[in-house]
């Protein structure tokens, strides 16, 4: 399984390096087999060899150039870093990103050869549409993705379970985590309000790859719990 850290706008340089070295530790101690991913800030971006794999938040796609307020390729390479988050809820829904623009990064990054955790999701009015409507809404944002690139993971998180203390179902979850996965064969991550309280049962769900998780994994012993849970199961 994947279990992934989207660390957002929080934890210092300092604070970064020590929360790395100790989830590896711990990876290292208890022979950790899951794949394990950890997206600081851009400012904490450090080199790191080990079983754990830091990838960026986000990146514009080119080498480098007059883009105020990005990195570009260039900086991801000085620190060796080869995978990526795209389409986060955040980005497209506080900092204006579009599916084109989306596109444009996914492509770029593809044809790289990155690892792209490709997030997914849907506001709460969509939500209460129904089922049909929210499969309509997930499918706008596949538009122009290559569903079929051998370094995708997909990240289904709903935008009205981030950050909020609320999540669907575990039964709601494991129905659309099966439609979806009839959509692609990439590992499918569950995202939104996962913690150490609810992430056993999420992660013991048919068709659940891993997950991905923001506020909860802070904490490296608690992200480290959730490995633990990954790793008993096996799947």
């Amino acid at each position: 399984m994947i279990i992934a850290a989207n660390l957002k706008t929080n934890l210092t340089r300092k604070q970064t390096s020590k929360y790395v070295d100790e989830v590896e530790r711990f990876l290292n101690a208890n022979n950790i087999s899951q794949e394990v991913l950890v997206f600081p800030a851009m400012s904490s971006l450090n080199p790191h060899a080990g079983k754990l794999t830091i990838g960026a938040q986000n990146a514009y796609p080119v080498l480098n150039g007059a883009y105020t307020g990005e990195i570009g390729l260039e900086h991801l390479e000085e620190f060796g870093i080869k995978t990526i988050l795209i389409g986060h809820s955040e980005r497209r829904h506080i900092l204006g990103e579009t599916q084109e623009s989306i596109t444009k990064k996914f492509d770029f990054y593809k044809n790289l050869g990155f690892r792209i955790v490709y997030c997914i999701g849907e506001p709460l009015e969509i939500r209460k549409a129904g089922e049909d409507e929210l499969l309509k809404y997930l499918d706008t944002q596949y538009a122009g993705i290559d569903l079929n690139y051998e370094n995708l993971v997909i990240a289904y998180e709903p935008v009205w379970a981030i950050g909020t203390g609320l999540t669907p179902t575990l039964n709601d979850i494991e129905v659309l985590h099966t439609k979806l996965k009839k959509k692609s064969k990439a590992p499918l991550l569950y995202g939104g309000s996962v913690k150490v309280t609810n992430a056993k049962d999420v992660l013991a769900l048919k068709n659940v790859d891993g997950i991905l998780v923001g506020s909860a994994a802070l904490y490296a012993e608690h992200f480290c719990s959730m490995i633990n849970y990954a790793q008993a199961l096996n799947k």
